[in-house]
């Protein structure tokens, strides 16, 4: 029992050095970092924050991630909630092989896609905008979601609808009164998956945008220059970018327990 603690300790222990090395690495001076190494700042400063939140660029990138990244993830559970209730419940012909090809283009990396998304977004106009950057995430997040849901819906009697039927339920009412609940889980499941995906993405946020809608993950880069790596500056900023994935985290807790030992995942 004792191994067992101790090796449990050793694990949460490495798992979080780096979050903690971040942290510390945001809290200390310049010169502090490139001179010597230290577990805690011996003099702590926030001139790293000051400069993140002092800067228009800094802070429009930071909103600009945000925006794009909601309206993936609601465009995501708009689009994948009905068709993983469509291949749960009906079996029609080439269902199977259109499933599987759902799942292919979540394989294919996204390196692929740069140069036809980028011609396709000049075309209409779509360049350098957050719904732009959030389509382009869709073709992934899409495949994944309608993925996870499928699982979570096939374990659902379909008794379930065929009694809210008789009952004298309408599908709508049916949708959101019955069966939404049953697959709250999954919902927040596939929502976590799909903003981290978003949240993290850097090969096309960064080819789809230029200034307007240019996200945190392409700022970041800023901090690499002619005159070295800023890794307070960077530090600082990786710190502030983790914070919307623990928000997230902390709101759909409880359905991702559920989710991840009911679900596909």
């Amino acid at each position: 029992m004792k191994k067992r603690y101790f090796l449990l300790a050793l694990y949460f222990l490495l798992l979080f050095a780096p979050i903690y090395w971040m942290l510390i690495t945001s809290l200390k001076t310049d010169s502090e970092i490139l001179a010597e190494f230290t577990l805690f700042p011996k003099q702590i400063t926030f001139e790293h924050y000051r400069e993140i939140f002092g800067s228009p660029e800094w802070r429009g990138s930071f909103a600009n991630s945000l925006i794009y990244v909601t309206l993936n993830v609601l465009i995501t559970l708009a689009v994948a909630i009905p068709a993983a209730y469509a291949f749960s419940r009906w079996s029609f012909r080439g269902s199977h092989h259109l499933f599987f090809w759902l799942l292919t283009n979540r394989m294919a990396p996204a390196a692929v896609f740069m140069v036809p998304f980028t011609e396709l977004y000049y075309a209409m106009h779509l360049f350098d905008t957050h719904l732009a950057v959030a389509l382009a995430h869709c073709l992934f997040s899409i495949p994944l979601a309608i993925w996870i849901l499928e699982g979570f819906m096939s374990g659902i009697p379909r008794e379930i609808d065929e009694t809210a039927y008789i009952d004298g339920y309408s599908f709508p009412r049916f949708f959101v009164k019955i069966f939404f609940p049953l697959i709250a889980p999954g919902v927040g499941v596939s929502a976590f998956f799909c903003f981290t995906f978003s949240w993290v993405e850097l090969i096309l946020a960064k080819a789809l945008t230029v200034t307007e809608a240019k996200p945190i993950v392409v700022t970041l880069t800023a901090g690499i220059g002619a005159e070295g790596v800023k890794w307070g500056l960077l530090s600082a900023a990786g710190v502030l970018t983790m914070i919307p994935g623990a928000l997230v985290v902390y709101f759909v807790r409880n359905s991702m327990a559920k989710g991840f030992s009911l679900g596909r995942i």
